[in-house]
């Protein structure tokens, strides 16, 4: 191996090559993944050790193995291969808007009732988009956002995160949902400081609803809010209130799906101004498909008139 590399540049074929058996430690399987021949890829992962002058892997009759170079020159070669994949889809994008990939990240309290809306009228305005869904906590989705993984995303806002720009799509409402039995099961103007005294059911840590559904408390006066049980997802949350373990906030949107699984509930409405979430797109501040992300915001708004929101 040469002591120092050589002038020349590695090319993308030996990066692609390097990042497949990185990936699966077995030349025949990465050869398959790539669509290369054994002898090829063996041969552009050898003129690559060549081109940067280290060893990448260490070779034995059964199996290989990255060396500590080829661990540390991995993550590189990946992340130079995603930003050319990512440079390819932006120049597609600007040859024919809304065709090729878009990859949309929904926080898990809005997929199950927005997405039928939002995949309805991809399938129906644009049809030459290949629309792929994340569904991922607001966290998760903001680190796919910034790094490349996700291109959009659909949550609440605002996030104040430098680098992204939101782009409103409406509000809705907070309502009441409790058991049977409660005393403000199905009331309309209940005052927000009601919350002060209920047993209120939450979602884990992690998800933005529940960050919602505390501030809320706050305001109201509450000054704590003691959680003794909580939930994964809204479904189990509605179906812990059926049981009598206390009541929860719903988004007006999640109501009619959540509520009709049980008929031991009833929903209340808050007095106006009633607590509200904002409901949002995402994007990376400057992003090369930003014209397109607008225009699908608009026609998002426009799909989302007949649910039980107030477009902005």
């Amino acid at each position: 191996m040469a002591s120092k590399r050589s002038g020349r540049q590695p090319s993308l074929a030996q990066l692609r090559a390097f990042a497949a058996v990185a990936e699966h430690l077995h030349f025949r399987d990465a050869a398959a993944a790539i669509g290369m021949s054994q002898p090829a890829l063996s041969g552009a992962v050898s003129a690559l050790e060549d081109v940067l002058g280290v060893t990448l892997l260490e070779r034995t009759t059964r199996k290989v193995l990255l060396s500590p170079a080829g661990e540390r020159l991995a993550v590189r070669a990946k992340v130079v291969l995603d930003e050319v994949g990512a440079l390819l889809e932006e120049a597609d994008a600007v040859r024919a808007p809304f065709t090729g990939v878009l990859r949309l990240g929904v926080i898990p309290t809005v997929a199950p009732y927005l997405l039928p809306t939002v995949l309805t009228l991809a399938h129906e305005k644009y049809p030459d988009l290949d629309l792929q869904v994340h569904e991922e906590q607001t966290s998760s989705l903001l680190e796919g956002l910034s790094g490349g993984r996700l291109d959009l995303l659909l949550l609440a806002v605002p996030l104040g995160v430098p680098g992204i720009t939101e782009l409103p799509l409406f509000d809705e409402d907070f309502v009441l949902v409790t058991p049977l039995d409660h005393w403000l099961g199905g009331r309309e103007g209940i005052p927000r400081d009601a919350l002060k005294e209920l047993h209120l059911l939450l979602l884990d840590e992690g998800h933005c609803l529940r960050d919602q559904a505390l501030d809320i408390c706050r305001e109201a006066g509450r000054a704590d809010a003691p959680v003794t049980t909580t939930a994964a997802g809204l479904s189990t949350l509605v179906q812990l209130v059926a049981g009598g373990l206390g009541v929860t906030l719903l988004p007006r949107t999640a109501v009619r799906v959540e509520t009709s699984r049980s008929s031991q509930l009833l929903t209340g409405f808050f007095a106006e101004p009633a607590p509200t979430r904002r409901i949002a797109l995402a994007m990376r501040t400057g992003a090369a498909r930003a014209a397109e992300y607008e225009e699908l915001a608009g026609a998002l708004r426009e799909a989302v008139r007949p649910l039980p929101v107030r477009v902005v």
